[in-house]
């Protein structure tokens, strides 16, 4: 691999959603990933309010990611095989029946913190299928050409919900309550469902062999990847932000309360002022002549290491909101060069298992340093927890820019 960018004749922004087919998907995830940020909100407020527990937050994150690293390649080998698009409307379906469970639960009054965790764990599972199958669908709605752009209007959507929903949710939170976001989610998924069910069946690349068995499968995954070390060091960076760097999402809440002394408003606009540079990052992204390259993989993630380290030493609100910006965009450049470098360089037959291992470095990374990140909390406090992160970030980069392949 070299610093070329991955697609050198550029693209005309949104240039992805000529194809009809991503259009109705795209519109679809816009309405849902609305509730899904509002459910992450007033989850985690929701725990925290029966727990006052940072040790608390940091498990019901690893129960709810882990699933995807223990099932992940059994759910890339699944979507490498079955119909893509049925397998999200079966998958969105479940998750729909999650989050009105959640609701269900909270607006009644019932809700305990073994229900969150135990639903956060069903999310998890249905998770680990869904993810392999929706980034393999992306290149069978746009084919390889209009990748790259796919990848960055998947990163605005998701960003600018990230930027507006939080906000939302603080609001709703303090003013109703838990419950009306994971109703307001359970609602959501009514958008991409309708949007699934409304497309045509789209040409699907060619996958495993017919005959060959689960277990084959999940083996010759494994084998391809193995042996490919650029998609190897990918990966790594990828684990090491999910390990040492999202440690700073599941203290929020922390931040919010002990270090700047505000309530689930604060919490809001710290995510949201995240979300507003991931918004503006991916929105870049997607422009004209913008493609991926090693440089950018590694350059984001140091840029967001520094973010973090200047955010752990903030007291100000509105400070912390424009530091977080930096880290959103810093995040979103790395991830979103890191992904389409990924799916360019995988042939289709392995794509939906290696996308499922590209998932699993970060659904197993990300859990696992949520749990550290509470307990460390405990004993270092949180700004120098989120310090601590920011500096393997950065060291994590500046290796992998000198000896990647």
């Amino acid at each position: 691999m070299t610093d070329t960018d991955s697609n050198p004749k550029g693209q005309s922004w949104g240039r992805a959603l000529r194809h009809p087919g991503y259009r109705l998907f795209f519109c679809g995830q816009a309405v849902s990933l609305m509730g899904s940020w509002m459910q992450m909100v007033g989850q985690s407020w929701l725990v925290y309010r029966l727990t006052g527990s940072a040790e608390m937050l940091g498990l019901v994150a690893f129960v709810g990611q882990i699933p995807v690293f223990v099932f992940g390649l059994l759910g890339g080998a699944v979507a490498d095989r079955m119909p893509r698009r049925r397998l999200i409307l079966l998958t969105q379906g479940i998750f729909l029946m999650q989050a009105a469970a959640l609701a269900v639960l909270t607006l009644a009054g019932w809700v305990e913190v073994w229900h969150v965790l135990a639903l956060a764990v069903v999310f998890g599972i249905i998770n680990a299928v869904d993810i392999p199958a929706r980034q393999a669908f992306t290149v069978d709605l746009v084919g390889k050409e209009d990748l790259g752009n796919a990848v960055a209007l998947d990163a605005s959507i998701f960003n600018g919900a990230r930027l507006v929903a939080p906000a939302l949710a603080g609001s709703l939170v303090a003013g109703l309550g838990e419950g009306w976001c994971f109703a307001i989610n359970a609602l959501s998924f009514l958008g991409v469902l309708a949007a699934l069910a409304v497309m045509p069946e789209p040409k699907q690349g060619a996958g495993a062999p017919a005959g060959e068995s689960m277990l084959a499968r999940i083996r010759d995954g494994l084998v391809f990847v193995a042996g490919h070390g650029p998609i190897l060091a990918l990966m790594a960076m990828l684990g090491l932000s999910g390990l040492m760097g999202m440690s700073f999402s599941v203290l929020m809440p922390v931040f919010a309360d002990r270090v700047l002394g505000g309530g689930p408003e604060t919490l809001g606009l710290l995510m949201s002022g995240a979300g507003a540079g991931a918004l503006l990052a991916s929105l870049a992204v997607a422009g004209p002549a913008q493609g991926a390259s090693r440089g950018r993989v590694a350059w984001g993630l140091c840029g967001f290491g520094f973010a973090l380290v200047a955010f752990s030493m903030s007291s100000l609100t509105l400070l912390s909101m424009g530091l977080l910006a930096l880290a959103g965009m810093a995040l979103v450049a790395h991830n979103t060069a890191s992904q389409t470098l990924v799916q360019t360089l995988v042939p289709d037959a392995f794509r939906a298992r290696t996308m499922a291992l590209y998932s699993m470095t970060f659904m197993a990374a990300t859990p696992l340093g949520s749990l550290l990140a509470g307990v460390a909390s405990g004993h270092l406090g949180p700004q120098a927890t989120v310090a601590t992160g920011g500096m393997a970030c950065i060291l994590g980069a500046l290796a992998y820019r000198r000896w990647a392949p």
